[in-house]
């Protein structure tokens, strides 16, 4: 199945409607011109259009698999990942002194977008990567970074996170792996963990683990946590990888989807690593990887639902079925000229540009934090973080959903190749904390501040909209509107005790992106031309009422919740 990179929305992005001319203006990002933006999305493109997704449903019919107690990838995946790495996509953000290419994240995410909608089972091993990357910069010593991320931003090694035990999952303080000290530095690290993306695989020569583990006498909870990196191939004296640690895969899971990527059952038997960080930091310390792998991942569900409308109106395009609506001459023949095929083609592509602007004014406010040190844009980034992941990866799959439906029957026969996208999917709203565990951030940590950062995001929301009163009157009103009803649902919130504010904390974040999804189409349809704005009318004005609905639902409180208990559940 073909794809076509969507440069012109991103560069469109980027200078209408994310801010990113501000990142270039800082001293840090002032490389990053628009000719070099416009050079490094044109050459990741063409990578990904006839690199990457070629094999995309290779991948899925011809799954990882475990040989010999090693990881087999897909036929393809090791020569286009070494081309990947060749080209340094591996981390585009990352510092030049390790051999990145120290761009901005915003220009990693939408790389990032491109790659997850041609093969998202390649990606998730990228992905990783460049969290781990991030990780041992911000907490290793100068000896691991040294060693260790020049291979990793190189592509040479590939890097993953070790947090899931069976006992414990979304509750990572109950995890009993353990750490011992050798007496020389290291740690001897024994336990098993699950659902470890790329625990394996022939993409590389050596795989690096971040592993959380307990040191002896640690105290209950996360606050005994510690946080291990652990080679699968000790690395010799010249830094190459040699002998093998005591670190092995014994199984892969059976997963509906995302085939070409290998969840591993890793088994750790006395095996070296070194301490990350201070003993007892490892949640902080992995945070780092977690947070940067919350937007990747919501960029992934926004790249699904990039490849899945691209299948969805090829199709439409294609297939006929009944007599056209439209006048003689007016139509092409075929269902996209009915109307509900229409709507859903329309919402999808409208959802898409509105998840995908939440994402990219994330990363921008990532990249202010980085250049200016600004709280304001360290509160930006992070009130942003958890409802970009959420919803992207939601997004993603409704709009996966709806592209089986546009297909007709022929959606559900895996011949097609569309039923693809939403098994591929369904995992990235579970996975880097589940959405409610987004929705739960959102309502508690990230409104502790009194909602300060939220109610200056909703200013500049209705400043816009203000501003656009004259010239788009019908798109800037119901804007304005649904900011104040959030800004009035915010202040209830915060004004609630955490249970009552959980209760309704993940229609409460679908409310705040349809709002930002608004102000994004708002600020296309003043920038852009006659097809923005009518995109941005099919978004105002038939997604955006749904924010009503789902403030209400989060206003609703907790006791109707309990009313009903789980032997009322069982038989009602």
């Amino acid at each position: 199945m073909p794809y076509t990179p969507p440069l012109d929305e991103l560069r469109f992005l980027l200078r209408d409607v994310v801010g990113f001319g501000r990142v270039q203006a800082t001293a840090r990002f002032s490389e990053a011109t628009d000719d070099v933006a416009t050079a490094v999305l044109t050459e990741a493109g063409r990578l990904c259009a006839e690199v990457l997704a070629p094999l995309r449903r290779v991948g899925d019919t011809h799954p990882a698999r475990l040989e010999n107690g090693l990881v087999r990838t897909p036929p393809g995946f090791a020569e286009a990942y070494r081309q990947v790495a060749e080209g340094g996509w591996v981390s585009v953000a990352a510092p030049p002194e390790h051999g990145g290419m120290g761009l901005p994240a915003t220009l990693q995410t939408a790389v990032n977008d491109m790659m997850s909608a041609a093969n998202l089972g390649l990606h998730t091993c990228i992905l990783l990567s460049q969290g781990q990357v991030e990780a041992i910069a911000a907490h290793a010593s100068d000896a691991l970074r040294a060693l260790y991320l020049p291979k990793l931003v190189s592509g040479e090694w590939s890097g993953t996170m070790n947090l899931t035990e069976p006992q414990a999952g979304s509750d990572v303080g109950a995890l009993t792996t353990r750490a011992e000290p050798n007496g020389d530095g290291t740690y001897a690290i024994t336990g098993r963990k699950i659902y470890i993306t790329y625990g394996d695989s022939d993409l590389v020569d050596n795989v690096v683990h971040l592993v959380l583990a307990r040191l002896p006498d640690a105290a209950a909870g996360t606050r005994g946590i510690s946080l291990f990196l652990v080679p699968k191939r000790l690395p010799d004296e010249s830094g190459a990888a040699g002998v093998a640690n005591r670190v092995s895969v014994s199984g892969l899971e059976h997963k509906m989807g995302l085939h070409g990527s290998p969840t591993c059952t890793m088994e750790y038997e006395g095996a070296t690593g070194w301490l990350v960080g201070e003993e007892g930091g490892g949640m902080a310390a992995m945070f780092t990887m977690m947070n940067n792998a919350r937007l990747a991942v919501g960029v992934q569900g926004i790249g699904v639902a990039e490849g899945a409308t691209q299948a969805a109106l090829a199709w439409a395009l294609e297939r006929r079925q009944g007599r056209s609506p439209l006048p003689e001459g007016a139509g092409t023949g075929a269902i996209v000229d009915h109307a509900d095929v229409r709507r859903m083609l329309a919402a999808m592509r409208a959802e898409t540009f509105a998840a995908r602007a939440i994402a990219l004014s994330c990363a921008v406010a990532i990249d202010m934090e980085a250049a200016t040190g600004a709280p304001e844009w360290a509160a930006r980034a992070a009130l942003l973080t958890p409802i970009a992941k959420a919803w992207g990866t939601e997004v993603g799959h409704a709009v996966a959903q709806e592209a089986i439906q546009v297909h007709g029957g022929m959606g559900y026969v895996e011949e097609t190749g569309v039923a693809q996208f939403a098994r591929d999917v369904r995992v990235a709203a579970i996975y880097e904390g589940t959405n409610g565990i987004q929705a739960m951030d959102l309502v508690g940590r990230k409104l502790a501040d009194g909602g300060e950062a939220l109610f200056r995001l909703l200013d500049e929301i209705e400043a816009g909209a203000e501003a656009a009163r004259g010239s788009l009157r019908d798109l800037a009103a119901p804007v304005w509107q649904a900011a104040e009803n959030l800004r009035e649902a915010t202040e209830w919130m915060i004004d609630q005790p955490l249970q009552e504010r959980f209760a309704g904390a993940v229609p409460f974040l679908h409310a705040t992106a349809r709002v930002l999804g608004g102000h994004a189409h708002l600020a296309a349809a003043q920038a852009g031309g006659e097809a923005r704005r009518a995109l941005a009318g099919v978004y105002i004005h038939r997604l955006l009422p749904a924010h009503e609905g789902l403030l209400a639902q989060a206003r609703a409180g907790a006791a109707g919740l309990y009313a009903l208990s789980p032997d009322d559940m069982a038989t009602a």
